[in-house]
């Protein structure tokens, strides 16, 4: 199990002679990945998420707050130390055609980590040549078309399957799937979240989403928990489904309000939530971080920041009202 309490994340920017300014990725960020669960960070670009996503996979350092693995804190930890617990988890990368080093066969590229940990184990040579067959074919693809083969002679999704396969060769308990699909095809993405779902069951491992697509989160974690963020900030958690059918925080309903849908086949006595202005960073950080932009703040929103209440479904927001929301109407 991997917790986080208080998560921060402050990134410095470089400007011109009259300096450069603080940027706030995370603040004070709370959550939880049971063993075998699901996790769904969800949220615009630049909200933080990724930043999130690569301090849980070990990849980038924590400003405060604590994260603790299996009951093990992680600051109080040296370098080395810390990454053998974070070598437990292992990321995904989003572009599968940057991911693998394009000089190498796959065989080499899943070879290199499987004869290490051969050694690792007192096994031989022949285990690790055998496990490479064993994880190609569990994430679904034929050993012997795919091993002798470089990665530019494979498909997107035949890659992305490959960098699946190779974040198996450590035998992780969680895999951090940054925005997994987005690079490649409509037609094979279902494929890609199915095989992750599936492995969540063969293996018992946590998979951690992050995506800023609304349906990716609802299929991928119809049985988990969903984190909404918003400029560094969970603004609303809980059950997927809940949060998604019943959303309470006004960022959540803006994203599902911009969902396009065919026209005719939106909810009846639904709304939408629209933002008032676009996202700007230089809004002021005192309050709400979404009182600017939100169609429902009060002065009260303008001038203290709401904190995160409740323990199932779970907002910061002082005027929270569950709204059916009606998707943006696309013609057909």
């Amino acid at each position: 199990m991997i917790t986080g309490t208080g998560v921060t994340k402050t990134y410095r920017q470089r400007g011109n002679l009259l300096g450069g300014r603080d940027v706030q990725a995370l603040r004070g960020v709370d959550f939880a990945i049971e063993k075998g669960g699901a996790v769904t960070f969800i949220g615009e670009s630049g909200c933080g998420k990724t930043t999130l996503g690569r301090i849980v996979a070990g990849l980038e350092t924590y400003d405060s707050g604590e994260i603790v693995i299996d009951g093990t804190p992680m600051s109080g930890l040296r370098h080395r130390q810390r990454q053998a617990h974070f070598r437990r988890v292992q990321l995904i990368h989003q572009d599968p055609y940057s991911a693998l080093n394009p000089t190498r066969t796959i065989h080499q590229t899943l070879h290199a980590p499987l004869a290490l940990r051969a050694r690792q184990k007192g096994r031989s040579k022949a285990w690790a040549e055998e496990r490479a067959r064993e994880l190609l074919t569990l994430v679904g693809i034929d050993p012997g078309y795919v091993l002798p083969r470089y990665p530019h002679q494979l498909s997107g999704g035949m890659r992305q399957r490959v960098v699946i396969a190779r974040a198996l060769t450590v035998d992780p308990e969680v895999l951090v799937a940054d925005e997994s699909v987005s690079m490649i095809d409509v037609s094979l993405r279902l494929g890609i979240l199915a095989l992750l779902k599936d492995l969540r069951e063969r293996l018992n491992v946590s998979v951690l989403f992050i995506t800023h697509d609304i349906a990716t989160a609802r299929y991928i974690g119809d049985d988990g928990e969903l984190y909404v963020i918003y400029r560094g900030q969970v603004v609303e958690r809980g059950p997927t489904e809940a949060v998604i059918s019943e959303p309470v925080h006004p960022y959540t309903q803006a994203l599902l309000s911009a969902i396009p849908v065919l026209r005719g086949v939106e909810r009846p006595g639904a709304e939408r939530v629209v933002p008032t202005e676009a996202l700007d960073e230089r809004h002021a950080d005192t309050g709400c971080l979404f009182a600017r932009r939100c169609p429902f703040r009060t002065e009260r929103c303008e001038s203290e920041r709401p904190s995160l209440e409740g323990t199932v479904h779970g907002h910061a927001c002082y005027h929270p009202q569950p709204r059916a929301v009606i998707p943006v109407e696309a013609s057909a």
